[in-house]
């Protein structure tokens, strides 16, 4: 590998970024934490979600935030499943680099992983344990967050 250049065949991310979940269908995501710093040994996403009960931080890629606090769930349920498939959409692209970000990166962040694996045909029910296996052994930190997930499949449950 000799850089950036070097992505991965589908989903733009080079295959050693930290953080980053491979979907069954081959859609690359990566997660991240805010207060960490962005890493400087990997690009800068195309498309960035950003999951935080504030206004998100000032970037140079396009962002989308979903107003979303800490250990929590979105505040407009409608709102983060337009965004959330919008990103599931994007990642399916070899020009994108795709990213869902909240402060810690395992809370939201995972919830919001977990919900792009049901998009992407991931049974609700294992949803939330193939993030674990596949990005962090803490993702998804709490029962409401673990529910919204089960839920994800059926939009009038995650109202």
């Amino acid at each position: 590998m000799s850089g950036f250049g070097d992505t991965a065949r589908d989903g733009g991310w080079p295959d050693e970024t930290a953080g980053v979940l491979r979907l069954p269908s081959g859609r690359l995501v990566r997660g991240r934490g805010l207060r960490h710093p962005l890493p400087s040994t990997a690009p800068t996403p195309t498309y960035a979600v950003y999951l935080l009960g504030k206004n998100s931080p000032q970037v140079s890629w396009e962002t989308r935030w979903i107003r979303w606090p800490d250990f929590w769930l979105p505040k407009d349920r409608a709102y983060a499943r337009e965004v959330l498939t919008e990103a599931w959409n994007r990642a399916a692209s070899p020009d994108e680099r795709v990213e869902v970000a909240c402060g810690g990166g395992r809370g939201r962040t995972g919830t919001a992983l977990a919900c792009l694996a049901v998009l992407d045909g991931v049974p609700p029910e294992d949803a939330v344990d193939f993030v674990r296996r596949n990005y962090d052994r803490h993702a998804v930190e709490t029962p409401w967050q673990r529910r919204y997930v089960r839920g994800f499949a059926e939009p009038s449950r995650v109202r």
